[in-house]
Protein backbone atom coordinates (compact mmCIF):
# COMPACT_ATOMS: atom_id res chain seq x y z
CA UNK A 1 0.00 0.00 0.00
CA UNK A 2 2.72 2.41 0.80
CA UNK A 3 4.75 1.46 -2.58
CA UNK A 4 1.40 2.67 -4.31
CA UNK A 5 1.17 6.07 -2.38
CA UNK A 6 4.46 6.54 -3.21
CA UNK A 7 3.85 5.83 -6.95
CA UNK A 8 1.27 8.37 -7.44
CA UNK A 9 2.89 10.82 -5.54
CA UNK A 10 5.91 10.70 -7.29
CA UNK A 11 3.41 10.38 -10.17
CA UNK A 12 1.32 13.63 -9.48
CA UNK A 13 4.75 15.64 -8.83
CA UNK A 14 6.16 14.10 -12.52
CA UNK A 15 2.98 15.34 -14.20
CA UNK A 16 3.21 18.77 -12.25
CA UNK A 17 6.97 19.35 -13.19
CA UNK A 18 7.27 17.34 -16.25
CA UNK A 19 4.46 18.81 -18.69
CA UNK A 20 3.49 22.48 -19.71
CA UNK A 21 -0.27 22.07 -18.65
CA UNK A 22 1.12 20.30 -15.33
CA UNK A 23 3.55 23.58 -14.74
CA UNK A 24 1.26 25.68 -15.31
CA UNK A 25 -1.13 24.40 -12.86
CA UNK A 26 1.90 24.30 -10.40
CA UNK A 27 2.02 28.00 -10.89
CA UNK A 28 -1.71 28.04 -10.31
CA UNK A 29 -0.97 25.97 -6.84
CA UNK A 30 2.20 28.04 -6.13
CA UNK A 31 0.21 31.07 -6.49
CA UNK A 32 -3.15 30.25 -4.35
CA UNK A 33 -0.31 29.06 -1.57
CA UNK A 34 1.11 32.50 -1.87
CA UNK A 35 -1.71 34.27 -1.23
CA UNK A 36 -3.00 32.48 1.43
CA UNK A 37 0.23 32.54 3.59
CA UNK A 38 0.24 36.37 3.18
CA UNK A 39 -3.31 36.35 3.71
CA UNK A 40 -3.90 38.83 7.28
CA UNK A 41 -5.68 36.62 8.51
CA UNK A 42 -3.40 33.63 8.79
CA UNK A 43 -0.34 35.59 9.63
CA UNK A 44 -2.68 36.72 12.49
CA UNK A 45 -2.72 32.81 13.40
CA UNK A 46 0.85 32.33 12.75
CA UNK A 47 1.57 35.21 14.99
CA UNK A 48 -0.55 33.77 17.73
CA UNK A 49 0.91 30.12 17.24
CA UNK A 50 4.57 31.76 17.59
CA UNK A 51 3.53 33.99 20.94
CA UNK A 52 1.88 30.83 22.26
CA UNK A 53 4.87 28.28 21.43
CA UNK A 54 7.46 31.25 22.77
CA UNK A 55 5.15 31.22 26.33
CA UNK A 56 5.47 27.50 26.82
CA UNK A 57 8.93 27.30 26.13
CA UNK A 58 9.43 30.48 28.64
CA UNK A 59 7.22 28.70 31.40
CA UNK A 60 8.17 25.28 30.91
CA UNK A 61 12.04 25.68 29.75
CA UNK A 62 12.85 25.18 34.06
CA UNK A 63 10.65 22.40 34.48
CA UNK A 64 12.33 20.34 31.60
CA UNK A 65 15.66 21.70 32.68
CA UNK A 66 15.53 20.54 36.07
CA UNK A 67 13.81 16.99 35.31
CA UNK A 68 16.50 16.40 32.75
CA UNK A 69 19.31 17.13 35.07
CA UNK A 70 17.51 15.11 38.23
CA UNK A 71 17.18 11.83 34.62
CA UNK A 72 20.75 12.60 34.01
CA UNK A 73 21.99 12.36 37.78
CA UNK A 74 20.34 9.11 38.45
CA UNK A 75 21.35 7.44 35.14
CA UNK A 76 24.39 8.50 36.34
CA UNK A 77 24.70 7.58 39.82
CA UNK A 78 22.96 4.19 38.71
CA UNK A 79 26.17 3.51 36.78
CA UNK A 80 28.04 3.92 39.45
CA UNK A 81 26.16 1.77 41.66
CA UNK A 82 26.33 -0.61 39.09
CA UNK A 83 30.93 -0.85 39.19
CA UNK A 84 30.08 -1.18 42.94
CA UNK A 85 28.41 -4.02 42.24
CA UNK A 86 25.03 -2.76 43.75
CA UNK A 87 21.97 -3.97 41.37
CA UNK A 88 21.02 -0.40 40.60
CA UNK A 89 17.40 -1.17 39.90
CA UNK A 90 15.63 0.88 42.53
CA UNK A 91 12.92 3.47 41.68
CA UNK A 92 14.71 6.24 42.43
CA UNK A 93 17.93 5.53 40.66
CA UNK A 94 15.88 4.08 37.27
CA UNK A 95 15.67 7.18 34.85
CA UNK A 96 12.21 8.12 33.66
CA UNK A 97 11.61 6.94 29.83
CA UNK A 98 7.94 7.84 27.83
CA UNK A 99 6.40 4.30 29.16
CA UNK A 100 6.58 5.70 32.80
CA UNK A 101 4.38 8.46 31.40
CA UNK A 102 5.04 12.71 30.53
CA UNK A 103 7.91 14.55 31.88
CA UNK A 104 5.74 17.77 31.89
CA UNK A 105 2.23 16.70 34.28
CA UNK A 106 0.07 19.27 33.76
CA UNK A 107 0.56 21.27 37.33
CA UNK A 108 4.04 22.13 35.88
CA UNK A 109 2.50 23.25 32.50
CA UNK A 110 0.19 25.71 34.54
CA UNK A 111 1.91 26.36 37.89
CA UNK A 112 -0.16 29.49 38.40
CA UNK A 113 -3.33 27.00 38.20
CA UNK A 114 -2.30 25.44 41.35
CA UNK A 115 -4.29 26.40 45.02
Amino acid sequence: MKGKLTFLVGAGVGYLLGTRAGRQQFEKIKGWATETWQDPRVQGYVKDAESAATDFAKTQGGALKEKAVSTAKSAFSKGDDDSEGGSGTSETSRPQTAADGPLVDADDANPESRI
